[in-house]
């Protein structure tokens, strides 16, 4: 699964891969801004082309041809009237085509609270009453075909939110809540990052967007549900010791930052681990999620990611390290 999503290169291949995402939407609302890019490199190449074409002729031109550029009617047409009729034109056909990004919000969409932190992002799924029903980390859900609207929050500083695919960029600004239609029109996994330089790692948070067909996206909500019992029974068969890695979780202090529902594990500060092991990444969306980088992350995580604000456990022994990788992967 890990390389089907990221291929060799990690997550910026699946972010930044060709296609441009930029130039590959994935929904309705990224679409207009696509065709809006296509034509303002069509337009930039044209414009291009006749300048060179005019810098030419008043280089190697006829006589008669380098003076008419150099009169004061060219400089009326070239440098003033065609500038001023092609801009205006693109902005009101930009502003037709882009006009749907701005229609009213009715309040009836389905709700996800994002917030941004240094450096990953929290995910608070919303019920119709606002309530929280649903808590994720650095992967946001979505349903093919329906409108989700993002209710954005900085923690901190300002971060942006950005998934190429499926919108436009929105700023997360502290102390306010900015609001981001997003639509697929399709499933798949799309690549997301944090678009507004918010210091230290800020070029290694990421975010993975999936979205499913609706069914499919009614029963992943609903295995998600907070208050929803946790499944019971004998322990996946997994190398390492899952009750040894519970227990040096929580004697490690982990549980002082992370939440793990069904333990004493409720920490806030950093993103909830409760089905860790079913996610995409680690790290805010830079290591494909499996045993080896679980181990190394909570190892090492600021070789990986420095400046980051988990601590490396560097202190705790190989076993230890997978006893702890196995416990967390059965939180699924």
């Amino acid at each position: 699964m890990a390389e089907e999503l990221f291929g060799t290169g990690g997550v910026l291949e699946a972010i930044w891969g060709w296609p441009p995402p930029m130039l590959d939407p994935a929904g309705p609302y990224a679409a207009p801004v696509t065709t809006l890019a296509w034509v303002l490199i069509a337009i930039g190449l044209v414009v291009t082309a006749i300048i060179v074409a005019a810098l030419y002729v008043a280089w190697r031109g006829p006589e008669r041809w380098r003076r008419a550029l150099g009169g004061e009617r060219a400089v009326w047409i070239g440098g003033i009237a065609f500038p001023a009729l092609v801009l205006t034109a693109l902005l009101v056909w930009g502003l037709m085509l882009t006009a749907s990004l701005s229609s009213p919000i009715t309040g009836t969409e389905r709700r996800i609270r994002v917030t941004g932190e240094m450096w990953w992002f929290r995910v608070d799924y919303l019920g119709p009453d606002g309530a929280v029903i649903a808590r994720d980390a650095n992967e946001i859900h979505l349903p093919v075909g329906e409108p989700v609207v993002l209710e954005l929050r900085s923690a901190d500083v300002i971060h942006s939110f950005w998934v190429p695919h499926l919108s436009g960029k929105k700023d997360m600004i502290p102390g306010r809540t900015t609001l981001l239609r997003l639509e697929a029109d399709r499933p798949g996994r799309w690549g997301g990052v944090c678009a507004e330089y918010c210091g230290g790692p800020h070029a290694l948070m990421g975010f993975v967007a999936v979205t499913h067909e609706p069914e499919a996206y009614r029963r992943w909500l609903a295995g998600r549900m907070i208050g929803r019992p946790r499944p019971s029974g004998e322990p996946l068969a997994v190398a390492g010791d899952p009750a040894l890695g519970r227990q040096l979780f929580m004697d490690s202090g982990c549980g002082a930052c992370h939440r793990v529902a069904g333990t004493q594990a409720n920490g806030l500060a950093g993103p909830d681990l409760t089905h860790l092991g079913s996610r995409l990444t680690l790290g805010a969306g830079i290591l494909p999620n499996h045993r080896g980088t679980l181990i190394g992350w909570i190892g090492d995580s600021q070789s990986i990611k420095p400046g980051n604000r988990m601590p490396s456990y560097d202190r705790l022994s190989a076993e230890q390290l997978d006893a702890i990788a196995a416990w967390l992967e059965q939180q699924t």
